[in-house]
């Protein structure tokens, strides 16, 4: 076959150019560019209350001389543990222009895992919301850590005149009242300011814009340091391979932002192409259905499940998609069957792709006209090189004609992990970065994941650790041994189950042991089922296996799809 370098040049299906450049530019640029460019035109809707650009561009600038006056200096770490609302936006751009580095924090945390995060990355100053679900453990958070500051903001003071009196009225269940604490700063007082200072002089080549947590290739969260051009080239990476890429998008932003495909896919990308972001706080598929209709949307980011929850909703048969031109898929595999059915329903093309924290994310996708070849992730992104080695050894190609490991360079790629050289050592191969996935590619340049060499579970898109599992599962008295794997679920592509055994002297069954691990797990992370055994696979030296209880699963959920007659 000719080389992959050839082929991409000669087969390329986006409407660009493989071998192309993004020249160095910060993030606070990408904004200013935009904001510049389109001041009156509309960059958010949440819950139908409109903000400008040139609004969000005054209240970035806001939260950039904020942070300056509480003395934030370029490199410190700034957090955010927010949902999607327009104070994410202002925060993240904000903070960026400020010179701060941004950590990411999902929602979803318990108190312990926010506290590690916030001690690795040293998060002095956390932005959150005066939400019962967020600030009461933001709150913990800042009793028994280094964190330094909070500022609360709330959801009333964002939404349209008429839904914040209603929010207040019928909703304040779900609030909960800002302490009057020196360490805590209301959100509206922070910004009272006129948004006037300087901002940061930045490297976008060197200088770190994002940690952005993963387990990259083990089950230990790393936070990985996303460079200004890293973000910026990946977020005109997705723009160059847009057919329509000057139309402005109306796009539903409903997948979260903390989360690194909806950073770049959703919110990055929108202000590089000057369009709207349809923001909604939190998945709801009549919601987002309703908002499709409402607004005319264009495009709909999203993982799998969505897409199923949104063919699952009834009311799916009375809306209009033919606003709706392209869906982006990922975070984990598009099973065809989806992929059919949801195309049928909406004429919309649903394209899958692929990418990893450490690559900002994207790294491959399927045209959004053109050859879309289903079980692939489709090829490259324009400036993205890809090469197979062998999986035991990544400085040489794999055996002729086998699968190997799938290696990506390009400006998305990654500066390394925080505080983690060993960690770098194990995933970089000179400019390369090491997947973890085992794959093939095309004559056509076009790229299939055939498997994978982590153990990590893809529930709705989000990553699940069988080691923070079963870390927790330890904490039991009557574990002994723990081992927890994905399991094949219709909704959320995989979720997790343990297997246990148990200390001598106990005696505790697999619903009980369930019930007692999942209150102290993020909802992501919570297991199906835990199965009681008197013993667990293990290897030739003893340590516990888990390709076992995988193939047993699998021969499960295949004999289970004979039965029922429906696919595997």
């Amino acid at each position: 076959m000719e080389s992959i370098e050839k082929i991409l040049k000669d087969k390329y299906r986006h409407p660009t150019q493989w071998d192309q450049t993004f020249p160095p530019m910060s993030m606070g640029q990408m904004v200013t560019d935009s904001a510049l460019a389109h001041p009156d035109a509309h960059m958010v809707d949440f819950m139908g209350r409109k903000f400008t650009y040139g609004d969000m561009y005054d209240q970035i600038r806001r939260v950039a001389c904020g942070l300056q006056a509480m003395g934030v200096q370029k490199g410190d770490r700034v957090g955010l543990y927010l949902p999607n609302t327009p104070h994410y936006v202002a925060a993240y751009y904000g903070a960026l222009m400020a010179g701060a580095i941004v950590v990411n924090f999902s929602p979803l945390y318990t108190a312990a895992e926010l506290e590690h995060q916030v001690e690795d990355s040293g998060t002095k100053i956390l932005f959150t919301l005066s939400a019962k679900a967020l600030l009461p453990t933001a709150m913990e958070v800042l009793e028994h850590s280094t964190l330094e500051t909070l500022i609360v903001g709330s959801v009333a003071e964002v939404l349209p005149p008429v839904k914040s009196l209603l929010f207040r009225w019928f909703k304040a269940s779900e609030s909960v009242a800002i302490p009057d604490d020196p360490r805590i700063i209301r959100y509206d007082r922070f910004m009272t300011n006129k948004g006037d200072c300087a901002v940061a002089q930045i490297d976008p080549v060197n200088d770190v814009a994002l940690l952005q947590y993963t387990g990259g290739t083990t089950g230990t969260p790393k936070g990985a340091m996303l460079t200004h051009q890293n973000l910026t080239a990946n977020a005109r990476q997705a723009q160059a391979i847009d057919p329509r890429q000057h139309e402005p998008d109306r796009i539903i932003a409903v997948l979260p932002f903390f989360h690194v495909f909806a950073n770049t896919c959703t919110l990055n990308r929108t202000v590089v192409n000057g369009g709207e972001m349809v923001m909604l706080p939190r998945f709801d598929a009549a919601q987002v259905l309703a908002a499709i209709q409402r607004v005319k949307a264009t495009s709909l980011p999203g993982v799998p499940t969505m897409f199923q929850a949104l063919l699952d909703h009834p009311a799916i048969r009375n809306i209009d998609f033919s606003s709706l031109r392209a869906c982006i898929s990922g975070g984990a595999p598009l099973p065809l069957e989806l992929k059919q059915k949801f195309e049928a329903a909406t004429g919309a093309h649903l394209i899958e792709g692929y990418g990893l924290t450490e690559t900002s994310p994207i790294v491959c996708t399927n045209p959004y006209e053109g050859l879309n070849k289903s079980g692939t992730v489709g090829q490259p992104v324009p400036a993205t090189r890809v090469k197979l080695v062998d999986r035991e050894d990544p400085t040489r190609p794999p055996p002729q004609g086998e699968p190997g490991e799938l290696l990506f360079a390009g400006p998305q790629i990654m500066k390394g992990y925080w505080n983690r050289p060993d960690a770098d050592a194990q995933v970089f191969v000179g400019d390369y970065i090491r997947t973890g996935d085992v794959g093939i590619i095309d004559e056509d340049g076009y790229v299939k994941i055939v498997d994978r060499l982590k153990d990590m579970i893809a529930v709705g898109g989000f990553k699940v650790f069988p080691s923070q599992v079963e870390s927790v599962l330890y904490h039991h008295p009557a574990v002994k041994e723990a081992l927890v794997i994905g399991v094949p679920d219709h909704y959320r592509g995989e979720q997790p189950k343990a297997f246990v055994t148990l200390n001598e002297g106990h005696e505790i069954d697999g619903p009980a042991l369930r019930d007692w691990v999942n209150p102290q797990l993020g909802k992501h992370e919570r297991v199906c089922d835990v199965e009681v055994r008197l013993n667990l696979p293990k290897t030739l030296v003893g340590k516990l296996s888990r390709k076992e209880l995988v193939a047993e699963e699998r021969a499960k959920a295949q004999a289970a799809a004979l039965e029922s007659g429906t696919p595997a």
